[in-house]
C-alpha cells in the first residue's frame, strides 16, 4: 500500500499546504513538525515558482517572499532530508511543471525517492500532457497526483480512472484562496469519481474554517488547506509554528 493511501486510513484526512522558505526554511521545518505533531495526515510542501498561475494573492506573496529569501530546490531537499530524521507523515511536493523540467525531471524524482516524498502535484500540467512526467514518476515510485476541477465535466471519469495516490478535487473556479462559501456541486463530481476509482479524494481551494473543512470531508475523504495556513505564516513570521500547530489541531478535531 502506498504511503499516501495510509494517510487516509485514520478517518477523514487533513492535508495542510506550506510554502517552503516563507519566511525561511528553518521556520518551514518548525511548521511542518508542528503540523505533523497536531494531526496532519499528509503535508503538501510547495516549491516556490516565480509565476504560480493557480495561486491567489496569499500564496503568490509567499512564493515571492520565499524566492527573495534565496530559497532553492536543493535547499528545500536538504530541509526535507533533515525533517525525515523524525517526521514520518507522508509528504508530497506541489510545484509547477517548469520547475521540475528545468531542474531535470529524472534528477528531481530520484531525489523525491531518496527523501521519501510520496507524490508530486503539478497544477499546470494538463491531463493530456502528463506522459511527459509519468514514466519517470513511476520509475522512482512517486505518485503523480491528478487534479479534478469543476470544469473537468466529461473528463472526470477518465482522469479518475488513471489517477494515482489521491485525487485533488478543486472546490471552485479560479485560484487558491479562502472563500466565504463554496457553491460548486461537489457531490455530483465525487459521485463520478467514486464510480471510476477507489482512490481517496480530498477537496482543496477555499477551505479556511473548521466548519468548511468538515463539510468538504463529509463529501470526500479529506480536506486540503493552504491559504489559511500561509496567512498565519504571513502574520506571525518566524513565530508561526505554534499558531499553525493549533490551527491544524482545530481542523483535524473538526474532521473526527
Amino acid at each position: 500500500m502506498s504511503n499516501i493511501r495510509k494517510a487516509f486510513e485514520n478517518g477523514k484526512a487533513f492535508l495542510p499546504f506550506i510554502t517552503c522558505g516563507d519566511p525561511d526554511l528553518g521556520t518551514t521545518a518548525a511548521v511542518v513538525r508542528a503540523a505533523a505533531e497536531n494531526g496532519a495526515d499528509l503535508i503538501e510542501l510547495g516549491i516556490p515558482f516565480s509565476d504560480p498561475t493557480a495561486e491567489g494573492p496569499v500564496i503568490q506573496s509567499a512564493n515571492v517572499r520565499a524566492l527573495q529569501g534565496g530559497v532553492t530546490i536543493d535547499k528545500i531537499f536538504d530541509m526535507v532530508k533533515d525533517l525525515r530524521k523524525d517526521v514520518t507523515v507522508p509528504f508530497v511536493f506541489m510545484t509547477y511543471a517548469n520547475v521540475v523540467y528545468s531542474y531535470g525531471a529524472e534528477k528531481f524524482l530520484s531525489a523525491c525517492k531518496d527523501l521519501s516524498v510520496d507524490g508530486l502535484i503539478l497544477p499546470d500540467l494538463p491531463f493530456e500532457e502528463k506522459e511527459e512526467f509519468l514514466p519517470v514518476c513511476r520509475q522512482y515510485g512517486v505518485d503523480l497526483i491528478s487534479l479534478i476541477a469543476p470544469t473537468s465535466k466529461d473528463r472526470i471519469a477518465m482522469i479518475a480512472k488513471e489517477a494515482e495516490g489521491f485525487l485533488y478535487i478543486v472546490s471552485s473556479l479560479g485560484v487558491t484562496g479562502t472563500r466565504s462559501e463554496i457553491t460548486t456541486d461537489l457531490a455530483s463530481i465525487i459521485r463520478v469519481v467514486r464510480e471510476a476509482t477507489d482512490l481517496p479524494c480530498a477537496i482543496g481551494f477555499g477551505i479556511s474554517t473548521p466548519t468548511q473543512a468538515k463539510e468538504m470531508a463529509d463529501l470526500s475523504d479529506g480536506a486540503i488547506v493552504g491559504s489559511a495556513i500561509v496567512r498565519l505564516l504571513e502574520t506571525y513570521g518566524k513565530d508561526a509554528a505554534p499558531h499553525v500547530g493549533a490551527f491544524v489541531k482545530e481542523m483535524k478535531d473538526a474532521l473526527r
